[in-house]
């Protein structure tokens, strides 16, 4: 399938030029005690359900199709609960199928990809989830998977794979979180998709991370004829240090990709968040969308869409700053590369901050100033992901208040 990539490129770091390498020297690499059993969802522990909620992960009150759930190095609960769809660790899945690894296992994200990635790849046993959904289903109810640390300083090493055959379709929610008590620790993950011809999968992936904690999601997609991959991205509680850059293929007539990114930044956070789509097939779509709220330190937001064919494409990047002062900026990179006379693609940036009028307009209806900011964020970050509402009105009514509003 990888002879099919176009513009795939080799990295060498997985940094941007002006960031260092990330020293994994200085962090817990391995578990200390052995795994436990697994268990089932409804023995998760309260304290960690409770917490788990944040990035939309239930574990009881919540319709789901099958749970997922590592703590620091190990997983502890994998469940299906729905005909034609499989969740098992990836590495129970890789020796229950050796078409796994010859076919779904390093392909989307090379193992060459970077250095963290090529350190995922000598692990002796990957940790992650693998999920396959079977041709033509459709699963009803969301399917959800929590990587979850609790212990500091360590640095978590994740490999997913979720397939969807032909005609499936999959709603799949990711919450991945250090417990509030953690602030210093580095999750970096592998997660690949693929979806079949005339498939859909949707992957909202939601973070919430400790003031110090590193982050390096590594991210592919290749998307067959017909197939559609939708992918929301949401950083609630911002790391320090975060670099993604999701890539993705669409190899077959008629496939398209839609990437929507939501960032909240604020003092001391240095966060990269960009995308490639590479429309290698006729009549292929794309759409990268870009969100960040800056209240301090650094949003880079880059998007790169490659046209090999006559395609439809677009990317959008915008910021708000609020009160950043001198200590936080947004930059913001939209990108094009067109290889094809018919392909037809577009892109636009901005960057501003919430006008007073706009404010004052709301309170003169009768809302309170800082419920009046909530709103203005919420209208600019244009996030309507079914069942994260609640969660993601709690961060931004924070994000209000961090700017100095709508103090008592």
């Amino acid at each position: 399938m990888t002879n099919s990539l176009q513009g795939k490129g080799n990295r060498t770091s997985d940094a941007p030029d002006d960031k260092p390498e990330l020293d994994l020297s200085r962090f817990i690499t391995e578990p200390s005690i052995s795994p436990s059993a697994m268990i089932p969802a409804d023995q998760i522990d309260q304290a960690d359900a409770d917490e788990l909620t944040e990035v939309g992960v239930f574990i009881k009150g919540e319709e789901r199709s099958g749970t997922f759930l590592q703590r620091d190095f190990c997983p502890v609960c994998s469940i299906a609960q729905t005909e034609g769809l499989e969740l098992l660790p990836i590495a129970e899945a890789l020796r229950k199928y050796d078409w796994l690894g010859e076919k779904h296992f390093s392909k989307a994200v090379p193992a060459d990809l970077n250095k963290m990635t090529a350190h995922i790849a000598s692990l002796a046993e990957p940790v992650g989830y693998f999920i396959r959904v079977e041709k033509g289903i459709k699963v009803e109810f969301p399917c959800q998977a929590a990587l979850y640390m609790v212990q500091p300083n360590i640095a978590q090493m994740i490999h997913n794979v979720v397939i969807l055959e032909e005609g499936a379709e999959l709603h799949l929610i990711t919450g991945c979180i250090s417990q509030h008590e953690v602030a210093k620790g580095v999750h970096i993950a592998i997660s690949e998709n693929y979806v079949g011809k005339n498939a859909k999968l949707t992957n909202t992936m939601i973070h919430s991370w400790g003031p110090e904690v590193i982050v390096r999601p590594n991210s592919g997609a290749i998307v067959e004829e017909g197939g559609m991959f939708v992918s929301n991205y949401i950083s609630l509680r911002p790391a320090a240090d975060i670099i993604s850059d999701p890539r993705t293929w669409l190899i077959g007539k008629g496939a398209s990709a839609k990437y929507l990114t939501i960032i909240l930044g604020s003092e001391k956070s240095d966060i990269t968040t960009g995308g490639e789509v590479y429309l290698n097939a006729e009549g292929t779509s794309a759409e990268l969308a870009h969100r960040a709220v800056c209240t301090g330190g650094r949003i880079s937001q880059r998007g790169l869409l490659v046209g090999n064919s006559s395609c439809r494409a677009h990317v959008d990047c915008a910021g708000m700053l609020l009160d950043a002062g001198n200590s936080g900026y947004i930059e913001s990179i939209p990108g094009l590369k067109a290889h094809h006379p018919e392909a037809q693609m577009s892109h636009e940036a901005s960057i501003g901050r919430i006008a007073p009028e706009q404010v004052e307009y709301l309170q003169s209806r009768g809302m309170e100033e800082r419920e009046a900011i909530s709103m203005i964020i919420r209208g600019f970050l244009d996030a309507d992901v079914e069942g994260l509402g609640p969660e993601l009105d709690a961060r931004i009514a924070e994000i209000a208040e961090l700017a100095g509003h709508g103090e008592e």
